[in-house]
């Protein structure tokens, strides 16, 4: 069977790929969010570091600022700025239960992945909405594509952080509690 050659613009190919590692990232959190019980959020990255509570919501936040930065209509929860973008983790109390949070996560990605899924190549290449039209003038890559590639990279990091706690855990749990130093773990 021979494959058939699908002729695309640079632009489209370019907007694909955005929508696609987008999708496949928000893809791999949703999975790893999924197996997290509200208990295992609650814990630390690493000793006196962030918990994946806090980077969820961190992550809900800075996502949920995509609507008007890339002027896609109002924000759905500005409400997790002060706890989860200008303080740090446990500085303040949590405003939202983690089923609150889990389900303000999945409405903000889906609501954002619909609304990317709708834009066209031109769509994509537009000024973001904190960049003059003289700035865009001059520097033409502040546009949307950039801003999502830029959140894509930061939702992956996170889930990099997300997956080396566990990761760490369940070495610790291979060596503490598999008889190599019972009764210590």
């Amino acid at each position: 069977m021979q494959k058939r050659k699908v002729l695309v613009k640079n632009e489209e190919a370019l907007a694909m790929t955005a929508i696609n590692t987008w999708k496949l990232v928000i893809g791999r959190l949703d999975q790893k969010l999924a197996k997290l019980t509200d208990d295992d959020l609650q814990e630390q990255i690493a000793p006196g570091k962030n918990r994946s509570f806090y980077i969820l919501g961190h992550l809900t936040a800075i996502h949920d600022r995509l609507f008007s930065l890339l002027d896609l209509g109002e924000r759905l929860h500005p409400e997790l700025d002060e706890v989860y973008i200008a303080n740090p983790d446990r500085s303040l109390g949590d405003p939202v239960s983690a089923s609150d949070l889990r389900k303000a996560w999945t409405e903000v990605n889906a609501r954002l992945t619909a609304a990317f899924e709708g834009f066209t190549s031109e769509d994509w290449f537009q000024r973001h909405d904190e960049a003059s039209d003289d700035d865009f003038a001059i520097d033409p890559t502040r546009n949307r594509f950039a801003v999502v590639l830029n959140r894509t990279g930061h939702a992956s990091y996170h889930l990099g952080q997300i997956v080396r706690e566990r990761y760490l855990k369940c070495m610790h749990y291979a060596v503490c509690c598999a008889g190599f130093c019972r009764g210590l773990s």
